[in-house]
Formats: structure tokens, sequence, C-alpha cells
């Protein structure tokens, strides 16, 4: 089942703020959380629900209840004083956002663009599983103002989609990759390795698959086994082996190896595309610190200063949103010591973004040591940034933790 929200303070009703930083200075991005899939991987703890596990609430009204938070939204920003910003960056996620039809996503974007306006060149998102369009949405999609889709692949291992509990044939992705392209649509390729019992050679045949493809941006994640998730009962049970840390690190290597010389560059420690261009910029916007407004059960939100999550379950939201209050369930204001470290826990994994004059001075003083040890570029950090290299970024929680500590 999906992880439990964090604790915080309680969200007051009417959803109002008190700005804490300059509101307004930073770019202001859409996030939109779609909680529906076809089944449930058995490594996602994401908030989620399958046909059989959605109560009190029809998934086809989802649209509706999204585009009245977005509504309410900007009037709550609106009250708190905080300056409406035109959106840079949509991001579709989910759970599998092409579940709903692509005339409600084009719904739900056109509900953000009128009431926030969407900015010429803005990047817009959806995620989607391979066997969840086709020609004609991905069409619809691309007149309503998409222009950007990303792909949850995984895999091109049958066995390993297997472990995944991945439903899609892998045969499909470069069909869809296509359709895409001819749409003009940007096209990523997620990928997880480390799944339990996958070899490096596995590995090598999903990276030549993809690399096959020609996407414009790939992302690779290790696999993290959750408690609570059906695969973490199973490795806890010895069902299916535990993920083993040095195979992992001998993934990432030779991921980094076979997308660099296809003409990749990594921009941020799980992430490479092909020119900057390309790079996943709502997901930038999170690394570096911008504000969004999430939309949706479940979404995280963070504006001037304050964060806050929503309720969970789609019929516990839906009936929040329809009776005009905030779909919150929980809140915190970040004080500076807390935006400090996330501003380096965050801006280190992304390549030059942290400068070294935002460390404190006893941070400063360890960046020489990092270099010796092969962790951080020194040529970068003659420039003043910082920048992970290969052995850095496979050790980047060490290095985050020496320059916090």
């Amino acid at each position: 089942m999906p992880s439990a929200l964090p604790i915080a303070d309680p969200a007051p009703a009417d959803g109002l703020i008190t700005p804490v930083s300059d509101a307004g200075a930073v770019p202001f991005g859409v996030y939109v959380h779609v909680p529906f899939c076809r089944v449930r991987c058995g490594y996602c703890d994401f908030n989620t629900y399958t046909a059989s596990e959605l109560r009190g609430v029809r998934r086809d009204d989802y649209a509706g209840h999204a585009v009245r938070e977005i509504e309410w939204a900007a009037q709550v920003l609106d009250r708190s004083g905080v300056p409406r910003r035109p959106v840079s960056t949509v991001f579709f996620g989910g759970g599998t956002p092409t579940m709903l039809p692509a005339s409600d996503l084009v719904m739900i974007l056109r509900a953000i663009d009128d009431t926030w306006g969407i900015l010429p060149g803005a990047e817009v998102t959806t995620e989607a599983n391979p066997d969840s369009v086709d020609a004609s949405s991905l069409e619809v999609l691309r007149a309503g103002g998409f222009n950007r889709v990303s792909y949850g692949m995984q895999s091109a291992v049958p066995q390993v989609l297997a472990t995944l509990d991945r439903t899609h044939d892998p045969s499909r992705v470069p069909l869809v990759v296509d359709l895409a392209k001819q749409q003009g649509l940007d096209v990523s390729l997620d990928l997880i390795y480390s799944t339990p019992g996958e070899t490096l050679d596995d590995w090598r045949t999903s990276l030549d698959a993809a690399l096959a493809c020609e996407p414009d941006h790939v992302s690779a994640y290790s696999l993290i086994v959750e408690d609570g998730t059906a695969m973490g009962r199973m490795v806890a049970r010895g069902e299916l082996p535990a993920p083993d840390d040095d195979l992992a690190a001998d993934m990432y290597e030779l991921a980094d190896r076979v997308l660099g010389d296809a003409g990749y560059s990594w921009y941020e420690v799980s992430n490479w595309a092909r020119g900057e261009q390309h790079a996943s910029r709502h997901n930038l916007s999170y690394w570096k610190g911008h504000d969004w407004w999430g939309v949706g059960p479940g979404a995280h939100s963070a504006v001037a200063g304050t964060r806050w999550w929503n309720v969970k379950h789609p019929a516990a939201y839906a009936n929040r949103v329809l009776q005009d209050e905030s779909p919150a369930a929980g809140r915190e204001t970040l004080d500076d010591e807390t935006r400090y470290v996330e501003r380096v826990l965050l801006a280190a994994r992304v390549r030059g973004e942290l400068a070294t004059t935002e460390l404190r001075q006893e941070a400063r003083g360890r960046v020489a040591g990092l270099i010796a040890r092969g962790l951080v570029d020194g040529s970068a950090a003659v420039r003043g940034r910082i920048e992970l290299t290969l052995q850095g970024r496979l050790l980047a929680d060490a290095v985050v933790r020496e320059l916090l500590d």
C-alpha cells in the first residue's frame, strides 16, 4: 500500500499561507498527480489505486476535481499575498496519468493556463506506460499543449519486468517512442536497475534497447525495496534476493559509460540528456528549490517557504475540493536551517548547480579533501562550483553528509 504521509502541523481549511521567502522571485510550476494504475507493481509505494482499491469516488470524475483545486489554489495564493506568476513547467505524474482519457488531461492543462497562464515554450510533460497510449491519444495530447512524454520502460528483459510486476510488452516501447516523435514530442525513458535477480548483462540489454529508440532523455534509478510493499515482503521472507549494492554500483557505472558514449550527458545523479535543451526542467525546478503547486490526492506543494501535502485517498480529496476546503493533510514552514540543508542536499546532485560560496565556512574547508579523494571535480571547484565525479555520484549521500556536518 502507499507510504504514509509525513507528520507535521495541521493545515487550515482555508489553505492560507504566510509567505516567509521572497514570494514571486523564483519560477512557478504545477505538478498534477493522477493516482490510477491498471495493476499495482510489487515494488511501488506511491499513492496509486487500482480499480479494485478505489472506493467512494469515480475515476471519470477526477479531472473535474483537479480543475476545482486549480481554481481554488489561485484564490488562496491571491488572498495569501503571493503574486501570480505564469507557469514555467507542468508535470503530470502518478500512477499512470494516461489511464485518463487524453481529453481529460488536456482539460486540466487548460485550467492551469486559464488560471495562471503558461509561459510560451514552457515544458509540459506527462508520464505514460507503453501500453497506455496510442497514435490517437498522443495526437490529442500534442494538440492540447503537451510537448514531452516520459515512458516507464523500466527494463527490456521479460523476466526483470515480471519481477517488477510490469505488464507491458517490451517490444511496444520502440513503437510508442516513434509515435511520440511523429507528434513532435520530446521523449524520456525511465529505467530501473538492481532488480532482484537482474544481471549486469540484463542491464546492458535494457540500456542498448533504450538507446536504440534514440530518446531525448534517460532516467536510471536504482531500485529501493520499500517496507510494506509486496516486493519488500518477498525479500523479507527470502523469496527474492535483496539488491546487491556492489552490483548496483557496477550497473550505474555501466549506464554512465554507455550513455556517455552515445552522446548523453549526466546533469543530475540519475538523469542524462542529449543536450541541455532536453534536460527535465520540471525536475530541475525541484532540485533548484523553485515553487510549485501539487494538484491531486497525496500531491506535495512548496510555495514561498511553506510546504504541504494533500490527503491521500481520492474520495477524501474529492470531498475537500467539492466543499472548497483545503485538501491538505498537513504542512510545515521551512526555517533557515531546513532551507540550507535541503539546498545543499538537492543542489549537490545537479551538475554545477551548487556554488562553493553557498556553503558554510567549515564546509568550504572540506572541499579540498573531497577533491583529494576523487569525489568532487577539482577544475569545477576552481570555478566555484561543486560537481560530483563518477565516484562522487556513487557516494553522493556521503558527500552531502560531509558538506553538512
